[in-house]
């Protein structure tokens, strides 16, 4: 048989003290809760601290801001969409279409996101492509691929000529003829300007 053990006022006084404790912890977390939502910006407002910066020329900054709008909101596809354009825009191309990847989990049927991945795996196709040719090693079932791929694209987009001659060529062309050009120059063939042209 074990002995009682008698509580009295101290028993009493600690019961007491755990039950307030339990109940202190219970009132202060939606405290907590409430504050943490009101220290949190908008995302309106984390959008405009980002459009300030890049209309001020600071793009490093509106993709930071960008990105703490994309963590504090993350089921908005807007900083991801604004941070793709503007990795396009510095020529980022691999990072934009990563970015643009983040715009279509959240909306797959985004234009501007489809077509920033496009034109960007585009733009690094044809820097490979310019660089393949310049090393001399567009051979082989690369150079096969290369042309298939080529003849899917001119197909796809309508068009006889993937890319366009740069606005200066016409003169160029010009010269050549007034001059009483005999013939391509031998480095004119892998023109890097138009890393297709091989694949014509």
């Amino acid at each position: 048989m074990t002995p009682a053990i008698p509580y009295g006022r101290i028993g009493r006084f600690l019961a007491g003290a755990a039950c307030a404790i339990v109940l202190s912890a219970c009132s202060t977390a939606p405290q907590q809760a409430a504050q943490q939502q009101a220290a949190k910006p908008t995302l309106d407002t984390l959008m405009a601290k980002a459009a300030q910066a890049s209309g001020a020329g600071q793009k490093e900054q509106a993709v930071t801001a960008w990105k703490q709008a994309a963590a504090a909101y993350p089921a908005d596809k807007t900083p991801w969409s604004n941070i793709a354009q503007a990795r396009y825009d510095a020529g980022q191309y691999g990072e934009a279409i990563v970015n643009a990847q983040e715009v279509l989990v959240r909306d797959p049927n985004d234009r501007l996101a489809n077509s920033i991945i496009a034109i960007s795996g585009l733009r690094l196709s044809t820097r490979a492509l310019a660089d393949l040719s310049r090393q001399n090693n567009l051979s082989g079932s690369i150079r096969t691929e290369s042309q298939d791929l080529a003849k899917l694209l001119r197909e796809s987009l309508g068009e006889q000529v993937l890319v366009p001659p740069p606005a200066a060529a016409p003169a160029a062309a010009k010269t050549n003829v007034a001059k009483g050009k005999k013939g391509k120059a031998k480095g004119d063939e892998g023109s890097s300007a138009d890393p297709f042209g091989a694949l014509k």
